[in-house]
């Protein structure tokens, strides 16, 4: 069965002002040595799953010229270009339909974020094959859950069990979806051992998940199949961007994962992290003997555990700890490392002043 991928580069990553803009957003930017983006390194991640030609990415309209920069490989009509943000269940309906509609059969379908980095790759490319075979045995969804390490209160989590019916080692069913914890809840869920972090990531047919879009969201399935009805053609464009906005924002979580049966889910442990905000840069890059990530024109005294990105100028930094300074050409951001989460009050702040420039 054909192996396709559909990665999901819609999003602003907000909590990564002032270098994450509305023009630039997190996905297309690089936050580690090697320089390539995360959205590069996504696409490269799965060279050994599926090939380029079979690699789909949604992203919203004003990314156009950005996804194909980054992406040549990518052919042109497998960009699909949100006209807005619909959420992640019209985004991923939108795909499997054109999928569909493009190889004319139901093909194996991985869904995944734009802006994870891992890494054990290999790891992840076997949790990502065991995947696909339980996908590909039945009408089943699968998620991919992640071995919790820590209390996290801004992630999702899945509560599992052991599997007692398809008898696949290291496949485990889905007892329920939980939203974002507080912390003493996060606490109880690490202790449990019976709770994964909610990763974002799914495998599953095509027709499975037409099949629950269907039965869950109507709406959605009907206005997806419409819309890609037209793929291919010179009419795909303007009916996609007259029917897209009506099409219910819902994400796949809520409107699929809680509510459908055969959810299974396998624990993967290969270095994941979802970049959340700026507390990640220290984790998926090297910090020096004081505990400080820094990178840019930047001197440091008596300064511990803090995470400095320089631009164009200078930034010393003197008597400091546990903080967070980005210095880009037009804002500073300067962060108490435990306020990352109110990265984005900041956003809200500049649109109620009206400062778009600052966006």
């Amino acid at each position: 069965m054909k192996i396709t991928a559909v990665i999901m580069a819609g999003g602003k990553g907000e909590r990564f002002w002032p270098k994450s803009r509305t023009h630039l957003p997190k996905q297309f930017l690089s936050l580690t040595a090697d320089k390539e983006t995360m959205i590069q390194k996504t696409v490269a991640r799965l060279k050994s799953i599926t090939k380029p030609e079979d690699i789909f990415i949604v992203t919203n309209k004003m990314y156009e010229e950005l996804t194909h920069e980054q992406l040549p490989q990518i052919p042109k009509e497998n960009i699909i270009l949100e006209p807005c943000g619909r959420n992640t269940a019209p985004c991923i309906a939108l795909a499997a339909a054109v999928i569909e509609k493009k190889y004319g059969e139901e093909t194996v379908m991985l869904v995944l974020p734009s802006d994870h980095l891992i890494r054990y790759e290999e790891m992840y490319t076997d949790t990502l094959r065991q995947a696909i075979s339980v996908a590909e045995s039945g009408q089943r969804l699968v998620t991919i859950g992640i071995t919790p390490t820590y209390p996290e209160t801004g992630y999702g989590y899945i509560q599992f069990e052991r599997d007692t019916t398809l008898g696949m080692r290291g496949v485990y069913q889905v007892n329920r979806f939980v939203e974002k914890p507080d912390i003493d809840t996060a606490k109880s869920y690490l202790s449990s051992r019976k709770y994964l972090w909610n990763s974002g990531m799914f495998v599953w047919k095509t027709s499975t998940i037409l099949m629950n879009m269907e039965e869950f969201m109507p709406k959605v399935y009907s206005g997806a199949l419409e819309i890609a009805g037209k793929f291919g053609s010179d009419e795909f464009e303007s009916t996609l961007n007259e029917n897209y906005e009506k099409l219910p924002s819902e994400s796949v979580d809520f409107g699929i994962m809680e509510k459908a049966e055969e959810i299974y889910t396998i624990p993967g442990s290969f270095g994941w992290d979802d970049v959340g905000n700026w507390l990640a840069v220290e984790r998926i890059n090297s910090t020096n003997e004081l505990g400080n990530y820094v990178e840019g024109d930047v001197i440091t005294i008596g300064t511990k555990h803090c995470t400095i990105c320089g631009g164009k100028r200078l930034v010393a930094a003197v008597g400091v700890e546990n903080i967070i300074v980005v210095d880009t050409d037009d804002a500073i951001l300067i962060c108490e490392k435990n306020s990352t989460q109110d990265v984005k009050k900041v956003i809200e702040n500049l649109k109620i002043c009206n400062r778009a420039t600052l966006l």
